[in-house]
């Protein structure tokens, strides 16, 4: 090769190196080297509560394995409407996202619908279910019903005399007993609360027959023994109330399954690779000991899976809510 040769062959190896240079200076972060800079995760609710403590989970396992700082910020208000409204309206860059079950229950909606405040299927973008928490339907120890095919033919031979307690109505309790009632075909009292910090109390002092409970706020009375378990509603038992079967085990409820649940969404038009980045992170981070034995402990199970994944189990549960209320008046 001539000296000319050799100088235009390696001219245009610079160029070329140069050319590489500028294309991957080209890529944006959300393309290729997101995060560049904190993530915030909006929880609707306040500090202390269940969301809030698995958000902060989360939160510090996904700082961990992107290497960039994760922020939880409480956004109070409205029954939840104001952490919503602004993961809505954050900037779809890749950096706000929010922690949710669905959107709250409109409580002056007819049966039947609308039943959602916001649409999280259009005003944001599933990324991964977290987790699910089944309720447990829980009685004084003196009711003669030891689990669910016992209460049901109890409540058939006096139908109206018993009563149950939950933390509102409309709520996911008060549906989910409402849904066991619609399958078995019988009748009970609903007692509704303001809240659940009373509830098993009152069912332990006999006030109350019977009450659907969150299970990490059972598992203390069903434990000491003031509380009698008569079902999970999940369709697998729980880690920390072992021998407390499943709704799904009474062959009369086969596949019956009513859990609350919570999962990351991102405003709509999010990049899409932040979103799969993000996916895949909180998937492999739910499959770690410590992550599912935190879980455990709080009466709830890991998610996990891809956004599609997502977008289908929120559909089913929509499904069954739509179901419960055309035969359910949110006003009983």
């Amino acid at each position: 090769m001539t000296a000319a040769r050799r100088s235009t062959f390696a001219h245009a190896l610079r160029a070329l190196a140069a050319s590489l240079c500028l294309l991957g200076a080209s890529i944006s972060p959300a393309q290729g080297e997101w995060p560049t800079k904190p993530i915030t995760l909006i929880v609707p609710y306040s500090a202390g509560g269940s969301l809030d403590g698995t958000t902060r989970l989360v939160a510090q396992k996904l700082s961990e394995r992107l290497g960039q700082q994760v922020l939880v910020e409480n956004v109070t208000g409205a029954g939840g409407g104001l952490g919503f409204a602004k993961a809505i309206q954050a900037a779809p860059d890749g950096y706000t996202f929010l922690m949710a079950g669905d959107s709250p229950l409109n409580q002056n909606a007819p049966a039947g619908g609308p039943y959602y405040k916001v649409d999280v299927l259009k005003d944001l973008q599933p990324v991964v279910l977290v987790n699910t928490a089944p309720m447990v339907l829980v009685s004084h120890p003196s009711l003669p019903a030891k689990d669910l095919g016992e209460l049901v033919a109890l409540t058939r031979k006096q139908p109206g005399k018993l009563s149950y307690a939950t933390s509102g109505i409309g709520t996911l309790p008060h549906l989910a007993t409402e849904m066991i009632k619609q399958r078995a075909k019988i009748h009970m009292v609903h007692i509704p609360y303001r809240g659940g910090s009373q509830i098993a109390n009152d069912v332990a002092g006999n006030q109350v027959d019977l009450a659907m409970l969150i299970a990490a706020s059972a598992a203390p009375f069903v434990q000491s023994k003031a509380l009698k378990p008569i079902a999970v509603t999940g369709d697998r038992r729980l880690p920390l109330l072992p021998d407390v079967p499943a709704a799904a085990e009474t062959p009369a409820f086969k596949g019956f399954s009513v859990v609350s649940w919570a999962g990351l969404y991102a405003p709509a038009r999010t990049p899409a690779a932040a979103v799969i980045r993000l996916n895949r992170e909180v998937d492999e981070i739910l499959k770690t000991n410590a992550v599912r034995d935190t879980l455990a402990r709080q009466g709830a199970l890991p998610g996990g899976g891809a956004p599609a994944a997502f977008v289908s189990f929120i559909q089913q549960d929509r499904a069954k809510i739509v179901e419960v209320l055309q035969v359910t008046s949110l006003g009983e």
